[in-house]
């Protein structure tokens, strides 16, 4: 097996921990009561997502873990390495520079993977980890829910367990559909050693990223992966991207269709969490177009528009044909235009 030396997976997680802030000031008893509400808002999230989504998860649904921002960093450098240790593999498959070079090289580059997971950790609400190599849990990061339901004056009872809706969404996604989570984690996997450059192309590839760096900071752009992919690799990243827009989506539409029954201020919850992230500032925004999270925000309004329209026209049961095996995935085609899946999946009836 090839020296996986070119991240230096520990320094990433030490420097990203060093890099991140706390957040919210918070007593001991007060975090302990944010804790405590968060872990019952995800249970009682359950229900209502499951009933709604019309998706069963019997069985184990996997753990929920509450955590501050330096944990995780933790749990999403464990992740990012079970994902891409085979594109390790190929970067430094032929080793061509020598030991001290390596650790140089692993050092920098685990440095800037801690900056990077530093900067995320004070922005992520909730996450579903789908932990490639390991166990899957829920995850909210407590002190950042604490701060946006303080920026955002909101009721903060409502406010957790409006948060809850959406992450347990994606725990429900995962768990009533067993092929979900292998079909994206190869995908993105496979793609991702594909599109990795080989030590050779390496140099190439940072000086062609240099010439073309502008083309990051336009409406659109998917981020530094997009600069150099083939026309077939775009047309995957575009099919994964369909995919995740669909998670996302739903995730959305679920949330809302569950919030007024069980969140009473569930509507300036809406409205005031919507203005804050049209509100970004520009530095913000930068950062974001450059590790493609702009794409990402438009994953949410694109897959929720899928979802409704497609409910629409046969209802959730109709909708959840999605579910059955991957083929019944929408393409990016269908994404944009509903109807298409509609008909792919339904037949002519639903012209």
């Amino acid at each position: 097996m090839a020296d996986r030396t070119y991240i230096d997976w520990r320094f990433a997680r030490s420097s990203g921990r060093r890099l991140s802030t706390a957040g919210p000031r918070l007593e001991a008893n007060e975090m302990a009561e944010v804790v405590a509400e968060l872990r019952d808002a995800a249970v009682r999230a359950h229900d209502p997502v499951a009933e709604t989504a019309q998706l069963g998860t019997d069985g184990d649904l996997g753990p929920v873990r509450i955590v501050d921002r330096a944990t995780w960093i933790d749990v999403n450098v464990v992740s990012l390495e079970g994902m891409l240790a085979p594109v390790v593999d190929k970067i430094t498959a032929k080793r061509l520079a020598g030991p001290v070079s390596r650790a140089v090289t692993a050092k920098v580059s685990g440095g800037e993977l801690g900056g990077l997971m530093a900067f995320m950790s004070s922005k992520v609400l909730g996450q579903y980890d789908i932990a490639p190599g390991g166990t899957p849990s829920l995850m909210l990061v407590a002190p950042n829910v604490v701060a946006v339901e303080r920026e955002l004056d909101v009721d903060p009872h409502d406010f957790r367990l409006w948060v809850c809706l959406h992450e347990e969404t994606h725990r429900v996604q995962f768990t009533a559909v067993p092929w979900l989570r292998e079909h994206v984690v190869s995908g993105a996997r496979d793609l991702l050693v594909e599109m990795a450059p080989t030590p050779e192309e390496m140099a190439e590839h940072v000086g062609e990223m240099a010439k073309r760096l502008p083309e990051l900071f336009r409406e659109g752009s998917m981020g530094l992966t997009d600069l150099f992919a083939t026309p077939e690799q775009r047309e995957r990243m575009a099919q994964l991207t369909a995919v995740m827009s669909l998670l996302e989506g739903h995730a959305d539409v679920v949330m809302d269709d569950v919030g007024p029954q069980v969140v009473p201020s569930v509507e300036t919850i809406r409205a005031r969490f919507g203005e804050r992230r049209d509100g970004l500032g520009n530095v913000d925004r930068l950062l974001r177009r450059l590790m493609g999270l702009e794409a990402k925000m438009r994953q949410y309004k694109d897959g929720a528009a899928f979802v409704r329209s497609v409910q629409s026209k046969v209802g959730v049961e109709g909708f959840n044909a999605v579910w059955a095996e991957p083929v019944n995935l929408p393409t990016p085609a269908e994404i944009q235009r509903p109807q298409l899946w509609v008909e792919r999946v339904h037949g002519s009836l639903f012209k």
